[in-house]
């Protein structure tokens, strides 16, 4: 068993330095690389959802070609709702 001891603690906190450093390096090298490839698989993914919704909307339109409009709703006006009573208010001095 070994006991702690100066020449312990000192080797210790050297490693602890030189990982950080080490771990610091290699992140400026592949971060970067790392960030672009995530932003262009976002993007392929982006793209792909588009042109998927493109392409069930324009198939539904095409086999769709009768058109109904409703014009039932559109020639009953419609009421407001009345809440309340409007009450004026006066500033006092």
């Amino acid at each position: 068993m070994q006991t702690s001891g100066f020449n312990t603690i000192i080797e210790t906190i050297l490693f602890i330095y030189i990982f950080y450093y080490v771990f610091k390096f290699l992140a400026k090298l592949f971060l970067p690389l790392l960030v672009k490839k995530v932003v262009e698989k976002a993007g392929q993914n982006f793209q792909q959802q588009q042109q998927n919704a493109q392409n069930t909307t324009w198939g539904k339109t095409k086999n769709n070609d009768e058109v109904i409009i409703d014009t039932a709703n559109a020639k009953k006006s419609r009421e407001t709702k009345k809440v309340g009573d409007y009450v004026d208010y006066e500033e006092i001095d």
